[in-house]
């Protein structure tokens, strides 16, 4: 399998086993540059992982330390809106899981459906609504992997979450919590959508991160997640949405962003 390949060159190029995985979303690449000492990993000699076709996602992990704490910075991922085979969703996930990872940390860039939670915020995810139309367990479930039907309650960790809220308070640095629905994409939503969005109980919606957390929590990781706030959603600003936008609020949250998982991993994970 492809994720027990690429776990194997993680582990034996890692100046140690990692023990916290973090995904970075579009646009949010500057928490690599806190990885110590890093050996730097492009995806393309990582057997699975996807090769990157959205800008803002590099295409490399960094392996070293941020905070005293051994970890595996992934800049980029797979969305369902790219097609293709949805194992390069699953594969960096299973991968860090091989490579002896026990918690995952997830960020994103999502469009807020919170006024109040606007551009350049952060959100913590207490839990998610899959409205993508996929579920990247379906098909054959491999046993040694997690169980065919895994429990999604408490998918993002309690603990971790109240571990992230205390490093936010370190740092006198907002800290939103809310609700993350995903969507396939690459259309942004209509105006009716968001609409329909606020009513299920939505705080923030995206492109990706479900997926993730569905496939570490099947194969037993702990899980949190942050949303960098980078728009107010369709019909909720003047501004149009673009992915150029994206980027440039992304940008905007990447320091506290940085900042929020540096302090976290010092306080102990």
């Amino acid at each position: 399998m492809s994720h027990q390949g690429a776990g194997a060159v993680l582990a034996e190029l890692a100046p140690e086993p990692p023990r916290v995985g973090i995904v970075l979303g579009s646009g949010l690449g500057a928490v690599a540059d806190a990885v110590e000492d890093a050996v730097v990993i492009p995806y393309d000699e990582l057997p699975g992982f996807p090769l990157p076709s959205v800008a803002g996602h590099a295409g490399q992990v960094a392996l070293g330390r941020i905070g005293g704490v051994p970890v595996a910075v992934l800049q980029g991922r797979a969305h369902v809106y790219e097609g293709g085979d949805l194992e390069a969703v699953r594969t960096p996930v299973r991968a860090l899981c091989a490579a002896g990872v026990e918690t995952l940390v997830l960020t994103n860039a999502a469009g807020s459906l919170v006024p109040d939670v606007g551009p350049g915020r952060l959100m913590l995810i207490s839990d998610h609504i899959n409205l993508s139309g996929v579920n990247v367990l379906a098909g054959p479930n491999d046993d040694a992997l997690g169980p065919r039907f895994p429990s999604l309650r408490d998918a993002y960790d309690p603990a971790l979450r109240a571990e992230l809220h205390a490093a936010a308070r370190d740092l006198d640095l907002p800290l939103a919590d809310g609700v993350y629905l995903a969507v396939s994409g690459p259309t942004f939503e209509t105006p009716a959508e968001i609409r329909a969005f606020r009513t299920l109980g939505a705080d923030a919606v995206g492109m990706s991160t479900v997926h993730e957390t569905i496939v570490a929590r099947h194969c037993g990781l702990r899980v949190a997640a942050v949303s960098a706030i980078t728009n107010l959603a369709e019909g909720m600003s003047e501004e149009p949405l673009s992915h150029d936008q994206t980027l440039r609020d992304a940008e905007r949250a990447s320091g506290d962003l940085t900042r929020l998982l540096l302090r976290f991993l010092e306080k102990g994970v």
